[in-house]
């Protein structure tokens, strides 16, 4: 062990090692409290703030009254150049997709949608709200922005598919660039309404700004991950003369 690494953080990268390498499997239930007070030689309060720890970040699920068990893997999305929507993304890994519409409408647009889409005050913008799921759990609440003249009468088959094929094949735009910004926020009783997760869960926050192959805007999305139940991965290319 590190000497500057407590022992908490020793036993949860341990665990999480052990989960990683396959040694604990997806569903297994992992070693009870005392086992692991005996493997570490510490106390139950110590084992416990690891344990909690790996659960708030999605590797472990605990069940009242069988133990603590190691969680379904992640969903992994990928962030850099990609031809994959989220419905092949998910297929990929072996998971169900499926995208449900909460609401969609039109509506006028404000300050921050007249910057973002590079639009006109009071232009008819059409709000898509929406939740992504994987094996039948919320992994993403989104709500997309697309202006009216671009693609007008957006439907619920529409939105529940993939928007942007749905553009290149409804309305001929084909969507040539994206630029998103990543934060990271905590759940709140509204987004985790929707995640189906306790206020206060780490999520990812993504806005997005989507661009046809004419630099006209064509979407501004704001994106909301469950922490515990997404990661990400981004992949780059540089040029041999780097």
């Amino acid at each position: 062990m590190d000497k500057k690494q407590s022992l908490y953080a020793y036993i949860k990268s341990d665990i999480l090692n052990k989960i990683k390498a396959g040694d604990y499997k997806v569903g297994e239930r992992i070693p009870t409290e005392v086992k692991l007070c005996e493997t570490f030689n510490t106390s139950r309060t110590t084992i416990r703030a690891a344990l909690n720890q790996l659960t708030m970040e999605g590797y472990l699920t605990r069940r009242q009254g069988s133990g603590t068990f190691v969680a379904d893997k992640k969903l992994q999305q990928t962030l850099s150049n990609t031809v994959h929507h989220f419905n092949d993304q998910v297929k990929v890994q072996g998971k169900k997709p499926d995208i449900t519409l909460i609401d969609i409408k039109v509506v006028p647009a404000d300050d921050v949608l007249q910057q973002e889409l590079t639009v006109n005050p009071d232009d008819p913008i059409q709000r898509i709200e929406r939740v992504r799921k994987a094996n039948g759990q919320p992994t993403q609440y989104e709500i997309a922005y697309i202006p009216w003249n671009m693609a007008p009468g957006i439907t619920k088959h529409h939105a529940e598919t993939s928007l942007y094929r749905s553009l290149k094949e409804n309305y001929g735009i084909h969507v040539d660039k994206t630029t998103e910004h990543i934060e990271i926020t905590l759940a709140d009783e509204h987004l985790s309404t929707y995640l189906e997760c306790d206020p206060g869960l780490p999520c990812f926050y993504i806005e997005t700004i989507a661009e046809d192959d004419s630099e006209n805007k064509v979407e501004f999305s704001r994106s909301y991950f469950r922490g515990d139940k997404t990661n990400f991965v981004i992949e780059r290319n540089y040029p041999s003369t780097i």
